[in-house]
């Protein structure tokens, strides 16, 4: 793998996003993300997965740079794998554990929401939905995961706001679960994931079913809708004009 690491320990396999300075996200390295999962999915002895990031970044989002100049329906390939794998992780048979190694924006902060756990380090790190400060739209699914996760008036605010947060407001808001520090959130997420692991698989993954089932609506024509939406308000003028001022490149 390219772009994904994987590793396994007691049980657990921890899949870390490894693509330059931010591990941005783009398609090869979403590709490379299911297939793994795919394969984890059928692993008897894996109980629980890891989500982490290589360096000081869990993921800054989009490989923005590199979209800038992609057609529109190549960009939609991406954005229905990318919304396709958030759903996936969100049903995913086994538990999921987000470690947040560093920040986790926009589209990273989408792929942790789709854990059944965050845990994030204190410090300089933010997690955001920030889209809305550079002119870009959402996903009906993501929005329903977040609502799901903190209320509907809590979500607003982040959503409409696009503000940045730490670990503790994040945590206030119901966004994260825990908040761990820099040494000690690789044994803090064994520790969780193993906490998962002893529980009846079965049973697990029926009642996460049956609550996702639940809370989140059907993902298939409101998320197409979505996506068709935010492609015109991307390609749209100003906003490509404020992607082009994004100077973070992976």
């Amino acid at each position: 793998m390219k772009y994904i690491l994987s590793e396994k320990k007691e049980g657990i396999a921890t899949l870390i996003l490894s693509l330059g300075k931010v591990n941005a996200l783009n398609l090869e390295m979403l590709e490379e993300m299911h297939k793994v999962l795919e394969i984890l999915k059928d692993d008897d002895e894996i109980k629980a997965v890891i989500l982490t990031g290589q360096g000081k970044f869990f993921s800054f989002g989009f490989d923005i740079p590199d979209f800038l100049s992609l057609p529109r329906e190549v960009f939609r390939q991406f954005l229905d794998k990318f919304t396709f794998l958030y759903a996936y992780i969100y049903d995913y048979p086994k538990a999921t554990v987000a470690a947040l190694n560093g920040h986790a924006v926009a589209g990273g902060c989408i792929l942790a929401m789709a854990c059944d756990y965050r845990l994030m380090v204190t410090g300089k790190a933010k997690i955001a939905l920030n889209e809305v400060t550079f002119g870009a739209s959402l996903f009906a699914g993501c929005i329903a995961i977040l609502k799901n996760l903190v209320g509907q008036r809590t979500a607003e605010k982040i959503l409409f706001s696009g503000a940045m947060f730490s670990a503790e407001e994040a945590l206030n808001m119901g966004l994260i679960d825990r908040v761990s520090s820099e040494e000690t959130i690789v044994h803090d997420a064994h520790k969780v994931a193993q906490e998962f692991a002893a529980r009846h698989s079965p049973a697990f993954s029926s009642i996460k079913k049956l609550v996702h089932n639940i809370d989140i609506p059907e993902f298939g024509p409101l998320e197409r809708k979505a996506i068709d939406k935010f492609i015109d308000i991307w390609y749209s003028e100003k906003t490509m004009k404020n992607l082009k001022q994004i100077k973070i490149h992976a």
